[in-house]
Protein backbone atom coordinates (compact mmCIF):
# COMPACT_ATOMS: atom_id res chain seq x y z
CA UNK A 1 0.00 0.00 0.00
CA UNK A 2 1.34 3.40 -1.00
CA UNK A 3 0.18 5.98 1.52
CA UNK A 4 0.11 8.72 -1.11
CA UNK A 5 -2.53 6.74 -3.03
CA UNK A 6 -4.99 7.18 -0.15
CA UNK A 7 -3.72 10.14 1.87
CA UNK A 8 -3.12 13.76 0.93
CA UNK A 9 0.38 14.85 0.06
CA UNK A 10 1.77 18.07 1.54
CA UNK A 11 0.78 20.00 -1.58
CA UNK A 12 -2.67 18.45 -1.67
CA UNK A 13 -3.36 19.68 1.87
CA UNK A 14 -3.43 23.16 0.33
CA UNK A 15 -2.07 25.07 3.33
CA UNK A 16 1.58 26.08 3.09
CA UNK A 17 1.38 28.14 6.30
CA UNK A 18 0.89 25.25 8.74
CA UNK A 19 3.83 23.63 10.52
CA UNK A 20 1.90 20.37 10.82
CA UNK A 21 3.72 18.63 7.96
CA UNK A 22 7.09 20.36 8.05
CA UNK A 23 7.61 19.14 11.62
CA UNK A 24 7.95 15.54 10.33
CA UNK A 25 11.61 14.56 9.83
CA UNK A 26 10.94 13.22 6.33
CA UNK A 27 8.62 16.10 5.38
CA UNK A 28 5.69 13.74 4.83
CA UNK A 29 2.07 14.70 5.46
CA UNK A 30 1.50 11.84 7.92
CA UNK A 31 3.26 10.02 10.76
CA UNK A 32 4.07 6.32 10.87
CA UNK A 33 4.43 3.88 13.76
CA UNK A 34 1.34 4.79 15.76
CA UNK A 35 -1.16 2.74 17.73
CA UNK A 36 -4.77 3.85 17.28
CA UNK A 37 -7.76 2.48 19.19
CA UNK A 38 -11.40 3.30 18.68
CA UNK A 39 -13.26 4.04 21.92
CA UNK A 40 -16.88 3.34 21.10
CA UNK A 41 -19.27 5.24 23.40
CA UNK A 42 -18.67 8.07 25.80
CA UNK A 43 -18.52 5.83 28.87
CA UNK A 44 -15.44 4.01 27.55
CA UNK A 45 -13.75 7.28 26.61
CA UNK A 46 -14.60 9.08 29.84
CA UNK A 47 -13.36 6.21 32.04
CA UNK A 48 -10.04 6.05 30.20
CA UNK A 49 -9.66 9.83 30.20
CA UNK A 50 -10.31 9.98 33.94
CA UNK A 51 -7.65 7.35 34.63
CA UNK A 52 -5.14 9.15 32.45
CA UNK A 53 -5.70 12.58 34.02
CA UNK A 54 -5.68 11.14 37.55
CA UNK A 55 -2.20 9.67 36.93
CA UNK A 56 -0.70 12.99 35.81
CA UNK A 57 1.75 14.77 38.08
CA UNK A 58 3.73 18.00 38.44
CA UNK A 59 5.07 19.28 35.11
CA UNK A 60 2.85 17.10 32.92
CA UNK A 61 0.89 18.86 30.18
CA UNK A 62 -2.86 18.62 29.51
CA UNK A 63 -4.25 20.39 26.45
CA UNK A 64 -7.83 20.30 25.18
CA UNK A 65 -10.21 21.94 22.75
CA UNK A 66 -13.98 21.54 22.69
CA UNK A 67 -17.25 22.79 21.26
CA UNK A 68 -19.07 22.51 24.59
CA UNK A 69 -17.94 21.68 28.10
CA UNK A 70 -20.23 21.13 31.10
CA UNK A 71 -18.25 21.58 34.30
CA UNK A 72 -20.54 19.22 36.22
CA UNK A 73 -20.49 16.35 33.69
CA UNK A 74 -19.34 13.25 35.56
CA UNK A 75 -16.71 11.11 33.88
CA UNK A 76 -17.35 8.10 36.12
CA UNK A 77 -19.64 8.78 39.08
CA UNK A 78 -19.81 11.40 41.84
CA UNK A 79 -16.61 13.32 42.44
CA UNK A 80 -15.43 12.92 38.84
CA UNK A 81 -17.05 16.04 37.38
CA UNK A 82 -14.87 17.25 34.51
CA UNK A 83 -14.45 20.70 36.06
CA UNK A 84 -13.34 19.13 39.35
CA UNK A 85 -10.97 16.69 37.64
CA UNK A 86 -9.28 19.44 35.60
CA UNK A 87 -9.14 21.80 38.60
CA UNK A 88 -7.49 19.13 40.77
CA UNK A 89 -4.99 18.34 38.02
CA UNK A 90 -3.99 22.00 37.86
CA UNK A 91 -3.70 22.13 41.64
CA UNK A 92 -1.29 19.14 41.51
CA UNK A 93 0.98 21.10 39.21
CA UNK A 94 -0.22 19.73 35.87
CA UNK A 95 -0.07 22.43 33.19
CA UNK A 96 -3.72 22.61 32.06
CA UNK A 97 -4.58 24.67 28.97
CA UNK A 98 -7.94 24.67 27.19
CA UNK A 99 -9.68 26.32 24.25
CA UNK A 100 -13.49 26.32 24.32
CA UNK A 101 -15.70 27.82 21.68
CA UNK A 102 -17.24 30.93 23.20
CA UNK A 103 -20.58 29.88 21.67
CA UNK A 104 -23.60 31.84 20.59
CA UNK A 105 -25.97 33.17 23.24
CA UNK A 106 -27.78 30.62 25.41
CA UNK A 107 -31.04 32.17 24.25
CA UNK A 108 -30.31 30.51 20.90
CA UNK A 109 -29.96 27.10 22.63
CA UNK A 110 -26.17 27.07 22.64
CA UNK A 111 -23.69 26.81 25.51
CA UNK A 112 -22.18 30.20 26.32
CA UNK A 113 -22.83 30.00 30.08
CA UNK A 114 -21.79 26.34 30.40
CA UNK A 115 -18.49 26.93 28.62
CA UNK A 116 -17.81 29.95 30.83
CA UNK A 117 -18.46 27.85 33.97
CA UNK A 118 -15.91 25.24 32.87
CA UNK A 119 -13.41 28.00 32.12
CA UNK A 120 -13.90 29.39 35.64
CA UNK A 121 -13.46 25.98 37.28
CA UNK A 122 -10.15 25.44 35.49
CA UNK A 123 -8.89 28.93 36.29
CA UNK A 124 -9.76 28.38 39.98
CA UNK A 125 -7.25 25.53 40.14
CA UNK A 126 -4.51 27.50 38.42
CA UNK A 127 -5.08 26.25 34.88
CA UNK A 128 -5.95 28.41 31.90
CA UNK A 129 -8.94 28.14 29.59
CA UNK A 130 -9.83 30.66 26.89
CA UNK A 131 -13.23 31.22 25.27
CA UNK A 132 -12.40 31.42 21.59
CA UNK A 133 -14.64 33.17 19.06
CA UNK A 134 -12.10 33.45 16.24
CA UNK A 135 -14.52 32.00 13.71
CA UNK A 136 -16.47 33.05 10.64
CA UNK A 137 -19.82 34.76 11.41
CA UNK A 138 -22.28 32.06 12.43
CA UNK A 139 -19.48 29.53 12.76
CA UNK A 140 -18.06 27.53 15.65
CA UNK A 141 -14.95 25.81 16.91
CA UNK A 142 -16.04 22.18 16.67
CA UNK A 143 -12.71 20.40 17.28
CA UNK A 144 -12.75 17.88 20.16
CA UNK A 145 -9.32 16.83 21.35
CA UNK A 146 -7.44 16.08 24.56
CA UNK A 147 -3.65 15.68 24.68
CA UNK A 148 -1.83 14.25 27.72
CA UNK A 149 1.97 14.67 27.67
CA UNK A 150 4.37 13.38 30.32
CA UNK A 151 7.93 14.81 30.13
CA UNK A 152 10.33 12.02 30.98
CA UNK A 153 7.59 9.38 30.58
CA UNK A 154 6.70 9.57 26.87
CA UNK A 155 5.35 6.02 26.89
CA UNK A 156 2.30 7.44 28.69
CA UNK A 157 1.61 10.15 26.11
CA UNK A 158 -1.79 9.91 24.44
CA UNK A 159 -4.09 12.07 22.32
CA UNK A 160 -7.85 11.71 21.93
CA UNK A 161 -9.67 12.94 18.82
CA UNK A 162 -13.23 12.35 17.68
CA UNK A 163 -16.84 13.30 18.16
CA UNK A 164 -17.25 13.23 21.95
CA UNK A 165 -17.57 16.53 23.82
CA UNK A 166 -16.88 16.88 27.54
CA UNK A 167 -20.51 17.63 28.25
CA UNK A 168 -23.96 16.30 29.09
CA UNK A 169 -25.62 13.53 27.06
CA UNK A 170 -22.29 11.95 26.07
CA UNK A 171 -21.76 9.45 28.89
CA UNK A 172 -23.63 6.49 27.42
CA UNK A 173 -22.58 2.92 26.71
CA UNK A 174 -23.62 0.00 24.52
CA UNK A 175 -26.89 -0.47 26.43
CA UNK A 176 -27.95 2.99 25.23
CA UNK A 177 -29.96 3.92 28.28
CA UNK A 178 -28.65 7.47 27.98
CA UNK A 179 -26.58 9.79 30.14
CA UNK A 180 -28.26 10.54 33.47
CA UNK A 181 -27.02 14.12 33.02
CA UNK A 182 -29.10 15.00 30.01
CA UNK A 183 -29.86 17.95 27.80
CA UNK A 184 -33.32 18.31 26.22
CA UNK A 185 -33.70 17.07 22.69
CA UNK A 186 -36.58 16.15 20.40
CA UNK A 187 -39.35 14.47 22.39
CA UNK A 188 -38.83 11.11 20.66
CA UNK A 189 -35.54 10.68 22.53
CA UNK A 190 -37.15 10.87 25.96
CA UNK A 191 -35.72 12.41 29.13
CA UNK A 192 -32.32 10.70 28.78
CA UNK A 193 -31.48 10.56 25.06
CA UNK A 194 -29.57 7.40 24.06
CA UNK A 195 -26.27 8.46 22.46
CA UNK A 196 -23.88 6.71 20.05
CA UNK A 197 -20.42 8.20 19.58
CA UNK A 198 -16.78 7.34 18.85
CA UNK A 199 -13.43 8.77 19.96
CA UNK A 200 -9.96 7.78 18.77
CA UNK A 201 -7.08 7.17 21.20
CA UNK A 202 -3.66 7.72 19.64
CA UNK A 203 -0.21 6.77 20.89
CA UNK A 204 3.05 7.31 19.06
CA UNK A 205 4.34 10.20 16.93
CA UNK A 206 0.80 11.34 16.01
CA UNK A 207 0.43 12.66 19.57
CA UNK A 208 2.91 15.37 18.60
CA UNK A 209 0.81 16.24 15.55
CA UNK A 210 -2.32 16.72 17.65
CA UNK A 211 -0.36 18.86 20.10
CA UNK A 212 0.89 20.96 17.18
CA UNK A 213 -2.73 21.58 16.11
CA UNK A 214 -3.49 22.91 19.60
CA UNK A 215 -0.36 25.06 19.68
CA UNK A 216 -1.20 26.74 16.38
CA UNK A 217 -4.54 27.88 17.74
CA UNK A 218 -3.21 28.77 21.19
CA UNK A 219 -0.39 30.90 19.77
CA UNK A 220 -2.68 32.83 17.39
CA UNK A 221 -2.09 36.48 18.42
CA UNK A 222 -5.51 37.62 17.17
CA UNK A 223 -8.08 38.81 19.75
CA UNK A 224 -10.40 36.05 20.92
CA UNK A 225 -13.31 38.04 19.49
CA UNK A 226 -13.80 41.07 17.26
CA UNK A 227 -17.27 41.77 18.64
CA UNK A 228 -17.53 44.87 20.87
CA UNK A 229 -20.38 43.21 22.77
CA UNK A 230 -18.27 40.15 23.49
CA UNK A 231 -15.39 42.34 24.60
CA UNK A 232 -17.73 44.01 27.11
CA UNK A 233 -18.82 40.59 28.42
CA UNK A 234 -15.17 39.58 28.76
CA UNK A 235 -14.57 42.60 30.96
CA UNK A 236 -17.72 42.06 33.01
CA UNK A 237 -16.88 38.43 33.72
CA UNK A 238 -13.16 39.18 34.16
CA UNK A 239 -12.29 36.54 31.62
CA UNK A 240 -8.74 35.62 30.74
CA UNK A 241 -8.19 36.85 27.18
CA UNK A 242 -4.41 36.56 26.89
CA UNK A 243 -2.84 33.17 26.29
CA UNK A 244 0.16 32.53 28.52
CA UNK A 245 3.21 30.91 26.96
CA UNK A 246 3.23 27.15 26.66
CA UNK A 247 6.26 25.10 27.71
CA UNK A 248 8.36 24.04 24.70
CA UNK A 249 7.01 21.05 22.83
CA UNK A 250 8.90 17.90 23.73
CA UNK A 251 10.01 15.27 21.22
CA UNK A 252 7.30 13.10 19.74
CA UNK A 253 6.68 9.75 21.44
CA UNK A 254 8.59 6.87 19.89
CA UNK A 255 6.91 4.65 17.28
CA UNK A 256 4.85 1.94 18.95
CA UNK A 257 2.51 0.44 16.37
CA UNK A 258 1.62 -0.25 12.75
CA UNK A 259 -0.77 2.63 12.10
CA UNK A 260 -0.01 5.54 9.80
CA UNK A 261 -2.05 8.58 10.85
CA UNK A 262 -2.83 11.73 8.91
CA UNK A 263 -4.32 14.73 10.68
CA UNK A 264 -6.96 16.54 8.60
CA UNK A 265 -8.68 19.81 9.43
CA UNK A 266 -11.18 22.41 8.38
CA UNK A 267 -10.45 26.08 8.94
CA UNK A 268 -12.52 28.67 7.07
CA UNK A 269 -10.96 31.56 5.22
CA UNK A 270 -11.72 34.19 7.86
CA UNK A 271 -12.69 37.60 6.57
CA UNK A 272 -10.23 40.50 6.99
CA UNK A 273 -7.55 38.67 9.01
CA UNK A 274 -7.16 34.95 8.51
CA UNK A 275 -5.57 32.45 10.84
CA UNK A 276 -1.77 32.83 10.76
CA UNK A 277 -1.49 29.05 10.42
CA UNK A 278 -4.17 28.94 7.67
CA UNK A 279 -4.51 32.44 6.15
CA UNK A 280 -6.64 31.16 3.27
CA UNK A 281 -8.27 28.45 5.36
CA UNK A 282 -7.63 24.72 5.25
CA UNK A 283 -10.03 22.21 3.75
CA UNK A 284 -8.04 19.01 4.04
CA UNK A 285 -11.00 17.07 5.47
CA UNK A 286 -13.01 17.66 2.30
CA UNK A 287 -9.99 17.01 0.10
CA UNK A 288 -9.10 13.87 2.01
CA UNK A 289 -12.58 12.44 1.51
CA UNK A 290 -12.58 13.23 -2.19
CA UNK A 291 -9.21 11.56 -2.75
CA UNK A 292 -10.15 8.41 -0.82
CA UNK A 293 -13.57 8.14 -2.47
CA UNK A 294 -11.93 8.00 -5.90
CA UNK A 295 -10.45 4.64 -4.81
CA UNK A 296 -13.70 3.21 -3.38
CA UNK A 297 -14.69 -0.04 -5.07
CA UNK A 298 -16.69 -2.25 -2.68
CA UNK A 299 -18.17 -0.62 0.47
CA UNK A 300 -18.45 2.81 2.05
CA UNK A 301 -19.56 2.53 5.67
CA UNK A 302 -20.68 5.80 7.29
CA UNK A 303 -21.87 6.80 10.73
CA UNK A 304 -22.81 10.46 10.79
CA UNK A 305 -24.90 12.96 12.72
CA UNK A 306 -26.23 14.73 9.63
CA UNK A 307 -25.46 13.38 6.13
CA UNK A 308 -26.75 16.63 4.68
CA UNK A 309 -25.84 18.94 1.80
CA UNK A 310 -26.11 17.78 -1.82
CA UNK A 311 -22.83 19.50 -2.67
CA UNK A 312 -20.97 17.41 -0.09
CA UNK A 313 -22.57 14.06 -0.96
CA UNK A 314 -21.85 14.68 -4.64
CA UNK A 315 -18.41 13.04 -4.30
CA UNK A 316 -20.05 9.96 -2.74
CA UNK A 317 -22.63 9.95 -5.55
CA UNK A 318 -19.89 10.21 -8.17
CA UNK A 319 -18.14 7.17 -6.72
CA UNK A 320 -21.41 5.21 -6.80
CA UNK A 321 -22.06 6.19 -10.42
CA UNK A 322 -18.53 5.26 -11.50
CA UNK A 323 -18.27 1.86 -9.82
CA UNK A 324 -21.37 -0.26 -10.19
CA UNK A 325 -20.30 -2.80 -7.53
CA UNK A 326 -19.84 -0.12 -4.86
CA UNK A 327 -22.30 -0.06 -1.96
CA UNK A 328 -22.93 2.56 0.70
CA UNK A 329 -24.30 1.98 4.22
CA UNK A 330 -25.20 5.03 6.28
CA UNK A 331 -26.14 5.07 9.97
CA UNK A 332 -27.74 8.37 11.03
CA UNK A 333 -30.23 9.63 13.64
CA UNK A 334 -33.77 8.44 13.04
CA UNK A 335 -35.06 11.80 14.28
CA UNK A 336 -33.34 15.22 14.06
CA UNK A 337 -32.03 16.64 17.31
CA UNK A 338 -34.72 19.35 17.46
CA UNK A 339 -38.38 19.02 16.50
CA UNK A 340 -39.46 22.65 16.40
CA UNK A 341 -42.13 23.72 13.89
CA UNK A 342 -39.53 25.43 11.68
CA UNK A 343 -36.24 23.65 12.46
CA UNK A 344 -37.62 20.15 11.87
CA UNK A 345 -38.82 20.69 8.28
CA UNK A 346 -35.70 22.66 7.38
CA UNK A 347 -33.48 19.85 8.66
CA UNK A 348 -35.50 17.21 6.88
CA UNK A 349 -35.43 19.10 3.58
CA UNK A 350 -31.63 19.15 3.74
CA UNK A 351 -31.36 15.46 4.52
CA UNK A 352 -33.99 14.36 2.01
CA UNK A 353 -32.26 16.30 -0.76
CA UNK A 354 -28.90 14.71 0.02
CA UNK A 355 -30.31 11.17 0.26
CA UNK A 356 -32.19 11.61 -3.00
CA UNK A 357 -28.89 12.49 -4.66
CA UNK A 358 -27.23 9.33 -3.31
CA UNK A 359 -30.12 7.09 -4.32
CA UNK A 360 -30.22 8.50 -7.83
CA UNK A 361 -26.57 7.56 -8.14
CA UNK A 362 -26.58 4.18 -6.42
CA UNK A 363 -30.17 2.93 -6.40
CA UNK A 364 -30.58 -0.10 -4.16
CA UNK A 365 -26.82 -0.11 -3.49
CA UNK A 366 -27.47 2.73 -1.02
CA UNK A 367 -29.03 1.84 2.35
CA UNK A 368 -29.52 4.25 5.26
CA UNK A 369 -30.51 3.23 8.78
CA UNK A 370 -31.17 4.61 12.22
CA UNK A 371 -30.73 2.95 15.60
CA UNK A 372 -33.01 2.23 18.55
CA UNK A 373 -32.27 0.79 21.98
CA UNK A 374 -33.96 -2.38 23.31
CA UNK A 375 -36.84 -0.27 24.68
CA UNK A 376 -37.55 1.10 21.20
CA UNK A 377 -36.25 4.62 21.91
CA UNK A 378 -34.28 6.15 19.02
CA UNK A 379 -30.52 6.39 19.56
CA UNK A 380 -29.00 9.73 18.61
CA UNK A 381 -26.08 8.97 16.29
CA UNK A 382 -23.38 11.57 16.97
CA UNK A 383 -20.45 9.51 15.63
CA UNK A 384 -18.40 10.81 12.73
CA UNK A 385 -16.85 7.69 11.21
CA UNK A 386 -16.16 6.59 7.66
CA UNK A 387 -14.56 3.34 6.49
CA UNK A 388 -13.83 2.88 2.78
CA UNK A 389 -13.11 -0.60 1.41
CA UNK A 390 -11.87 -1.67 4.88
CA UNK A 391 -8.64 0.17 4.09
CA UNK A 392 -9.14 3.89 4.84
CA UNK A 393 -10.71 4.84 8.17
CA UNK A 394 -11.55 8.32 9.43
CA UNK A 395 -12.70 9.35 12.92
CA UNK A 396 -13.13 12.97 13.87
CA UNK A 397 -15.34 15.89 14.78
CA UNK A 398 -16.50 16.54 11.22
CA UNK A 399 -19.91 15.65 9.86
CA UNK A 400 -20.89 14.96 6.26
CA UNK A 401 -22.21 18.45 5.64
CA UNK A 402 -21.08 21.72 4.15
CA UNK A 403 -20.60 23.35 7.52
CA UNK A 404 -17.99 20.80 8.61
CA UNK A 405 -16.23 20.87 5.25
CA UNK A 406 -16.00 24.65 4.83
CA UNK A 407 -17.11 26.78 7.76
CA UNK A 408 -16.35 25.48 11.28
CA UNK A 409 -13.01 24.42 12.70
CA UNK A 410 -12.85 20.61 12.59
CA UNK A 411 -10.28 17.93 13.35
CA UNK A 412 -10.13 14.39 11.99
CA UNK A 413 -7.62 11.55 11.80
CA UNK A 414 -7.25 9.09 8.95
CA UNK A 415 -5.73 5.74 9.87
CA UNK A 416 -4.08 3.32 7.44
CA UNK A 417 -2.78 0.10 8.95
CA UNK A 418 0.43 -1.42 7.63
CA UNK A 419 -1.00 -4.81 8.58
CA UNK A 420 -3.27 -6.41 6.01
CA UNK A 421 -6.29 -8.14 7.47
CA UNK A 422 -5.42 -11.86 7.39
CA UNK A 423 -8.98 -12.76 6.36
CA UNK A 424 -8.92 -10.52 3.27
CA UNK A 425 -8.21 -11.46 -0.34
CA UNK A 426 -4.99 -9.91 -1.53
CA UNK A 427 -6.57 -7.46 -3.93
CA UNK A 428 -10.39 -7.29 -3.81
CA UNK A 429 -10.70 -3.95 -5.61
CA UNK A 430 -8.03 -4.39 -8.23
CA UNK A 431 -5.86 -1.63 -6.71
CA UNK A 432 -3.32 -3.75 -4.88
CA UNK A 433 -4.49 -2.56 -1.49
CA UNK A 434 -6.69 -5.10 0.26
CA UNK A 435 -8.38 -4.73 3.63
CA UNK A 436 -6.25 -3.42 6.48
CA UNK A 437 -6.63 -4.63 10.04
CA UNK A 438 -7.60 -1.37 11.79
CA UNK A 439 -10.24 -0.23 9.29
CA UNK A 440 -11.84 -3.66 9.09
CA UNK A 441 -11.93 -4.20 12.84
CA UNK A 442 -13.50 -0.77 13.34
CA UNK A 443 -16.26 -1.50 10.84
CA UNK A 444 -16.90 -4.97 12.22
CA UNK A 445 -17.07 -3.72 15.81
CA UNK A 446 -19.65 -1.08 14.91
CA UNK A 447 -21.71 -3.31 12.64
CA UNK A 448 -21.73 -6.19 15.13
CA UNK A 449 -23.10 -3.96 17.86
CA UNK A 450 -25.91 -2.69 15.65
CA UNK A 451 -26.75 -6.21 14.50
CA UNK A 452 -26.48 -7.69 18.01
CA UNK A 453 -24.89 -10.57 16.17
CA UNK A 454 -24.14 -13.62 18.33
CA UNK A 455 -23.38 -17.21 17.53
CA UNK A 456 -24.06 -20.17 19.77
CA UNK A 457 -20.91 -19.63 21.84
CA UNK A 458 -21.76 -16.00 22.52
CA UNK A 459 -19.03 -14.74 20.22
CA UNK A 460 -19.78 -12.27 17.46
CA UNK A 461 -19.41 -14.02 14.10
CA UNK A 462 -17.57 -11.10 12.56
CA UNK A 463 -15.86 -13.18 9.92
CA UNK A 464 -19.07 -13.43 7.90
CA UNK A 465 -19.35 -9.62 7.86
CA UNK A 466 -15.98 -9.23 6.16
CA UNK A 467 -17.62 -9.71 2.79
CA UNK A 468 -19.26 -6.37 1.84
CA UNK A 469 -22.19 -8.02 0.04
CA UNK A 470 -22.92 -10.22 3.08
CA UNK A 471 -22.60 -7.27 5.44
CA UNK A 472 -24.92 -5.15 3.29
CA UNK A 473 -27.52 -7.94 3.26
CA UNK A 474 -27.21 -8.51 7.02
CA UNK A 475 -28.14 -4.90 7.72
CA UNK A 476 -31.09 -5.11 5.32
CA UNK A 477 -32.42 -8.32 6.85
CA UNK A 478 -32.00 -7.17 10.46
CA UNK A 479 -33.73 -3.85 9.85
CA UNK A 480 -36.53 -5.49 7.89
CA UNK A 481 -37.23 -7.96 10.71
CA UNK A 482 -37.32 -5.22 13.37
CA UNK A 483 -39.48 -2.97 11.21
CA UNK A 484 -41.94 -5.83 10.64
CA UNK A 485 -42.07 -6.55 14.38
CA UNK A 486 -42.99 -2.94 15.09
CA UNK A 487 -45.56 -2.84 12.29
CA UNK A 488 -47.11 -6.05 13.65
CA UNK A 489 -47.78 -4.50 17.04
CA UNK A 490 -44.61 -5.81 18.72
CA UNK A 491 -46.11 -9.27 19.15
CA UNK A 492 -43.77 -12.11 20.01
CA UNK A 493 -40.08 -11.91 20.89
CA UNK A 494 -38.24 -8.83 19.72
CA UNK A 495 -35.90 -9.69 16.83
CA UNK A 496 -32.19 -9.14 17.47
CA UNK A 497 -30.59 -5.93 16.30
CA UNK A 498 -30.88 -2.18 16.76
CA UNK A 499 -31.39 -1.20 13.11
CA UNK A 500 -34.41 0.55 11.63
CA UNK A 501 -34.65 1.53 7.98
CA UNK A 502 -34.46 5.31 7.73
CA UNK A 503 -37.68 6.74 6.33
CA UNK A 504 -38.00 10.52 6.70
CA UNK A 505 -41.42 11.56 8.01
CA UNK A 506 -43.86 13.07 5.59
CA UNK A 507 -43.92 16.84 5.79
CA UNK A 508 -47.25 18.63 5.43
CA UNK A 509 -47.29 20.50 2.14
CA UNK A 510 -47.44 23.88 3.85
CA UNK A 511 -44.34 23.14 5.89
CA UNK A 512 -42.50 21.86 2.84
CA UNK A 513 -43.35 25.02 0.93
CA UNK A 514 -42.21 27.14 3.88
CA UNK A 515 -39.01 25.26 4.52
CA UNK A 516 -37.79 24.97 0.95
CA UNK A 517 -37.34 28.68 0.21
CA UNK A 518 -35.77 29.22 3.64
CA UNK A 519 -33.43 26.35 2.93
CA UNK A 520 -32.40 27.70 -0.47
CA UNK A 521 -32.56 31.45 0.13
CA UNK A 522 -31.85 32.32 3.76
CA UNK A 523 -29.83 29.40 5.08
CA UNK A 524 -28.49 26.08 3.93
CA UNK A 525 -29.34 22.88 5.87
CA UNK A 526 -26.34 23.55 8.11
CA UNK A 527 -27.81 26.81 9.34
CA UNK A 528 -25.35 29.25 7.77
CA UNK A 529 -26.38 32.57 6.25
CA UNK A 530 -26.69 32.34 2.48
CA UNK A 531 -23.94 34.82 1.75
CA UNK A 532 -21.35 32.67 3.53
CA UNK A 533 -21.81 29.66 1.28
CA UNK A 534 -20.08 31.08 -1.74
CA UNK A 535 -16.44 30.37 -1.01
CA UNK A 536 -15.20 27.59 -3.28
CA UNK A 537 -13.24 25.62 -0.72
CA UNK A 538 -12.89 22.32 -2.55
Amino acid sequence: MRYADWMLTVDERGNAATRLDERHPDGSAWSEGNRARALVHGAAYFAELLAGISAMRVGDLLLFTDWRGDSDERLDGPGTEIGTVLCRAAERGVVVKGLLWRSHLDGLHFSEAENRHLEQAIEQGGGECLLDLRVRPGGSHHQKMVVLRHPGRPELDVAYVGGIDLCHNRNDDATHRGDRQSLPMASAYGPHPPWHDVQLALRGPAVGDIEAVFRERWQDPSPLSRSPLVRVRELLHREDTNADALPPQTADPAPCGTHTVQVLRTYPNRLLHGYPFAPDGEFSIARGYMKALRRARSLIYLEDQYLWSPRVVDCFAQALRTHRQLRLIGVIPLVPEQDGPLTLPMNLIGRITALDELRRAGGDRVAVYGLENPAGTPVYVHAKVCVIDDAWASVGSDNINLRSWTHDSELSCVVLDQRPDPRAPADPGGLGDGARAFARELRLELMSEHLEAQDGSGQRPQDVLCDPVTAFAAFQETAAALDAWHEGGRRGPRPPGRLRRYVPPELPKAKRVLATPLHHVLVDPDGRPFGLRRHNAF
